[in-house]
């Protein structure tokens, strides 16, 4: 028996089957964008949630040792984009580490009101203050105080993550 609080994984633990079985619940996909010195920055982020509606919190969580988000991180702000079924490609080009590397380039964008890039064309954006940073194993829990946020007057159907592949879906 594993004690509370404790970090270690049971003994004999598969982290790929791990990873599998998590693969068979979708998730929607969205790129969280931010500013790092000044320069836009963002990632592919599978792990949104709403926490909160009074205070209104968002979450995420960041791989602690995500290099893009270590750049991010210090402006205090970030931007929840998104992505329609259509986008897919900017999910796997947002999909990587690093900063500065052209990832905005030919990429329409603007800022929202604490700077950080709404990209165009996506479903719905929510821009946040970053309230709380809290490190979980592996992974940063962001979370976020909305600011500002809207969407898609007629939203297209959302890109989402499955074991592994991008898809779509299609409401009753």
């Amino acid at each position: 028996m594993v004690a509370m609080g404790t970090t270690a994984s049971p003994p004999g633990f598969d982290s790929k089957h791990f990873r599998n079985v998590l693969g068979h619940f979708p998730t929607g996909v969205t790129i969280v964008t931010g500013l790092a010195d000044g320069a836009p920055a963002g990632f592919t982020i599978g792990s949104f949630t709403s926490i909160s509606l009074d205070p209104p919190l968002v979450g995420f969580f960041a791989q602690t040792n995500s290099d893009t988000w270590a750049a991010m991180a210090p402006h205090g702000n970030f931007c929840v984009n998104v992505l329609d079924s259509s986008q897919g490609e900017l999910c796997w080009k947002f999909a990587k580490s690093g900063v500065g590397d052209g990832r905005y380039d030919d990429l329409e964008w603007r800022a929202s009101s604490t700077g950080c890039p709404i990209l165009s064309g996506v479903t719905a954006w929510i821009d946040c203050t970053v309230d709380q940073t809290i490190e979980l194993g592996d992974h940063y829990l962001v979370v976020g105080r909305v600011v500002e946020l809207d969407h898609h007057v007629e939203p297209p159907d959302p890109l989402v993550f499955y074991r592994g592949s991008l898809g779509s879906f299609s409401g009753l």
